[in-house]
């Protein structure tokens, strides 16, 4: 018969003191806002690497382009999408510049002097008066520094601009690094979810970012032939401001309507009415063209989460915050329906594979 142990005698667990329970208690919170600080922090220098992301997958997308095309190699693909996408800016800057610095020296000339008559014409009117009141206090005061830090950054304008680009250009020269460098951090049996992750998530930011573009170069053509018709002066510079600000679902169109309706008060009210009515064809338009190409390749997002997540984003970190907010958004329902969507729904998950199977045969 094998000798049998006896059991090791169980101690008793020691119960903290009420100061033990405080100290523990001090320490979580402090750990805690420690974490939320550095998140804070750190949120911004993900974003811009988020950023130049969308510059890699914007020349990877025209290489791709380029190569089934010419059935060139692909290294020269690659040089022809990032040469020919600056000297095409260039030359747009080179034969552009001159026009859009007048317009633009008109346009900060002529806004002040419209606002103002703005101002005189509410001031005729009972409700235009309360609406003059109610800025000129302490609310106004409390909108417009709202307004300063709903579009501030935690770096200058520049220094993001500087680092999102020379990172688009390091993910653009070697993408395998990157990718294979993530995957590597994963155990063995979660790298082909990693992969299949990845996969999903550069052609979301892919369909983001064509739609995204179209959306901008039709709607500047329109706006800008539109508010030539019309007699706006300076239509070149509202124009791509009108394109810039496509960038911004939602919010951005609305606010890049603002001065082209002001200066349009200068002339006669019935050409703001024709002014504010050109920028909302054009913009249902280019929404009803572009909008089934988006979701050809990206998830369907409700507006509503749309513009939650433009809001957050946009108090956190400013406007680099609202315009990654939707490919931002698009990406973590992503990790969600891969992590969690698909371990508790598997059918649905087959059915949607034997669905994509389906669409791409067709």
């Amino acid at each position: 018969m094998p000798e049998k142990h006896p059991e090791a005698p169980k101690h008793p667990k020691k119960e903290l003191t009420y100061i033990e329970k405080v100290w523990h208690t001090v320490a979580i919170v402090a750990l805690l806002v420690v974490a939320i600080l550095i998140a804070r922090v750190a949120f911004n220098v993900l974003l811009m690497i988020l950023a130049g992301s969308l510059i890699a997958v914007y020349f990877h997308g025209l290489g791709d382009i380029i190569e089934r095309r010419t059935k060139w190699n692909r290294k020269w693909c690659m040089t022809i999408s990032v040469g020919g996408s600056f000297l095409l800016l260039g030359a747009l800057f080179w034969f552009m510049g001159t026009t859009i610095q007048g317009q633009i020296a008109i346009l900060s000339e002529s806004l002040p002097q419209t606002i103002s008559n703005l101002k005189l014409k509410l001031g005729e009117s009972p409700l235009g008066a309360k609406v003059l009141e109610y800025f000129n206090d302490d609310n106004g005061d409390k909108v417009f520094s709202t307004a300063r830090s709903f579009f501030s950054t935690s770096f200058g304008v520049l220094g993001n601009i500087y680092i999102i680009l020379f990172l688009g250009i390091f993910f653009t020269t070697h993408p395998s690094l990157y990718k294979d460098g993530i995957i590597k951090l994963f155990p063995v049996q979660n790298k082909p979810m990693a992969r299949q992750v990845i996969d999903r998530t550069s052609q979301a930011l892919k369909g983001w970012l064509k739609g995204t573009m179209l959306s901008m170069v039709l709607i500047f053509i329109m706006i800008s032939i539109g508010l030539y018709i019309i007699g706006i002066p300076v239509a070149l510079v509202l124009a791509l401001l009108t394109g810039l600000l496509k960038l911004i679902p939602n919010f951005g169109s609305l606010a890049a309507m603002i001065p082209g309706v002001l200066l349009a008060l200068t002339k006669d009210v019935n050409t703001a009415i024709i002014t504010a009515l050109l920028y909302m064809v054009s913009q249902t338009i280019v929404s009803n063209i572009v909008t089934p190409l988006i979701q050809k390749k990206m998830i369907n997002i409700p507006p509503a989460l749309t513009i939650i997540s433009q809001v957050i984003m946009g108090v956190l970190s400013g406007v680099l915050g609202i315009i990654l907010a939707v490919p931002l958004l698009s990406i973590c329902i992503i990790l969600v329906d891969e992590l969690y969507i698909k371990k508790i729904n598997p059918e649905e998950a087959n059915d949607n594979k034997v669905g994509k199977r389906t669409v791409d045969s067709d």
